[in-house]
């Protein structure tokens, strides 16, 4: 059972690395993907079969790793002229099933100021595997901070991100191969300053849950919803108690129709960074919005449970297809 709040453990041991992150599930396992702000890496993976259990895969992201320039405005940069980290924060990752590609979209800044406000591509051909950095550049000249991506059973695929020095939200429809902006969908709740966007589907609703901008400190989470992502928004409205129960969101997850927060609760910046904790809040769906629950610990064992009879039941197909080729085999 993992305690909220607190610094997480991998399954070796050692703290765990993926703030500011996202998950996807993949071939029986998820994968976290997150900030990592020691040494040369930015970004590292995670993978388990329950949620509790974490084993580091790789620092997917590094300031040694390959660069190959994709669109002519793409600027490659994973350091600094005198060699230096740049900043990448809010690493997002989705599958793409037409090009067989995982495809990295996170916040570029360039290490000395924070008037960037670009958006970073890499890719993969597997999921914790080294990615090739692409280089950043603005979406349609446009400012882009903190993101999130979503993406639909088609494969439709939106980039979410803070524009106009956090004003409003811009979403956009991405290209079929996850590469770059395929149109500017929505400007949404402009001048309230929202910030850490997280989006979910829901049995009623799309959600999307935010912050506003107040640093490293916490404050009232608000949400909205829509009846799909590029329809009409509805007004925001609060979530959590004043400060979303100490937390900043990251990610919204949706294990077995169960909605979950996934957010960080932040220690601060600089060495304190170190000390920032995870919580995972169950959001409870009614025709009337959206409530959060505060929780002390993140119990999994209700979602576990489900995902051991599911990867049982698929064990078992996957060892009676297996039997059958072999009976078939040796009748010829």
């Amino acid at each position: 059972m993992l305690k909220n709040g607190i610094v997480w453990k991998d399954t070796q041991g050692n703290p765990l690395h993926a703030h500011g992150g996202y998950m996807i599930f993949h071939e029986g396992y998820y994968y976290w993907y997150g900030e990592d702000r020691r040494d040369n890496f930015y970004v590292s993976c995670y993978r388990s079969q329950n949620l509790t259990d974490w084993e580091f895969r790789n620092h997917i992201l590094t300031t040694n790793s390959k660069m190959e320039g994709y669109r002519v405005r793409t600027t490659l940069m994973l350091t600094t002229e005198d060699g230096k980290k740049v900043n990448l924060e809010r690493p997002k990752v989705l599958y793409n099933k037409k090009t067989n590609k995982f495809v990295m979209w996170v916040h570029f800044e360039n290490g000395k100021d924070y008037h960037d406000a670009a958006v970073a591509i890499a890719t993969c051909d597997t999921p914790d595997g080294d990615f090739t950095y692409h280089g950043h550049f603005n979406p349609y000249g446009y400012m882009s901070r903190d993101c999130t991506l979503y993406q639909e059973e088609d494969g439709t695929a939106y980039f979410i991100s803070a524009s106009r020095d956090n004003a409003d939200l811009h979403v956009y429809r991405l290209s079929d191969d996850y590469m770059n902006v395929d149109c500017l969908v929505h400007s949404l709740w402009q001048g309230e300053y929202r910030e850490a966007p997280a989006v979910i589907k829901g049995k009623y609703h799309y959600y999307m849950i935010s912050s506003f901008c107040t640093g490293w400190a916490p404050n009232q989470g608000k949400y909205a919803w829509a009846d799909s992502i590029e329809g009409r928004w509805s007004s925001l409205k609060e979530i959590g108690d004043e400060t979303t129960y100490d937390s900043q969101a990251a990610f919204l997850l949706n294990v077995n129709g169960k909605l979950l927060y996934v957010g960080d609760r932040w220690g601060g910046n600089g060495d304190k960074y170190f000390e920032s904790g995870y919580v995972v809040y169950p959001l409870k769906e009614t025709e009337d919005g959206l409530e959060m629950i505060y929780q002390d610990t993140a119990e999994f064992e209700l979602f576990n449970r489900c995902m051991v009879k599911k990867n049982l039941a698929v064990h078992l197909f996957l060892h009676i297809r297996e039997n059958s080729q072999k009976c078939i085999i040796s009748k010829f």
